[in-house]
């Protein structure tokens, strides 16, 4: 059968009357910073492997869940006809994101953080693979003091690898848009 979008509160019904299993497919440091109180942790990269050893209820609706809705929907294709025949599979559209914008309340760790390491760490990819893209850039035009620039970034990376401090994903972690 094939999966179907449905929003937080349709989820949160079928949740509430037992209807159906919600299973989150983030990492589990994802899951342990923020999750659905109904949810059940099974990385995206486990679920094929998990879900063969399972005997779900083909009573109740199998409801997969990310952050935004994209692995969620790559967990429904994944399982597909072959793996749960005779289910109905849906994805929460939007994800826990979704959930929270719908004002639905979710479990959050008494840590302080609110975003995942590994999104910290995506940020800092972003920042230094374009820094070091328009120094390159601007490199090639003429200036070559840029690749001196890069090539600091790059030590920088290299020194922050070594020690497991970098101070950019401290800096991250610390703005607005990670709160």
């Amino acid at each position: 059968m094939a999966h179907s979008n449905i929003s937080a509160k349709q989820a949160l019904d079928w949740l509430t009357s037992g209807d159906a299993i919600l299973i989150d497919v983030r990492e589990a440091d994802e899951f342990s910073a923020e999750h659905i109180a109904y949810a059940a942790s099974m990385p995206l990269g486990a679920v094929a492997d998990v879900l063969a050893g399972l005997e779900l209820p083909k009573s109740r609706k199998i409801i997969f869940q990310c952050l935004k809705g994209m692995r969620g929907q790559k967990a429904c294709s994944l399982v597909g006809d072959d793996m749960l025949a005779g289910y109905d599979i849906y994805n929460i559209e939007g994800g826990i994101n979704a959930w929270k914008d719908a004002d639905l309340p979710v479990v959050s760790s008494s840590s302080s953080a609110s975003v995942s390491n590994d999104e910290i760490f995506r940020q800092v990819q972003i920042i230094i693979g374009l820094f070091i893209l328009v120094c390159v850039f601007i490199g090639q035009r003429g200036f070559p003091e840029a690749f001196t620039a890069a090539g600091v970034i790059g030590a920088l990376l290299a020194l922050a690898g070594v020690t497991g401090t970098c101070m950019l994903g401290i800096i991250l972690r610390k703005m607005p848009w990670n709160k």
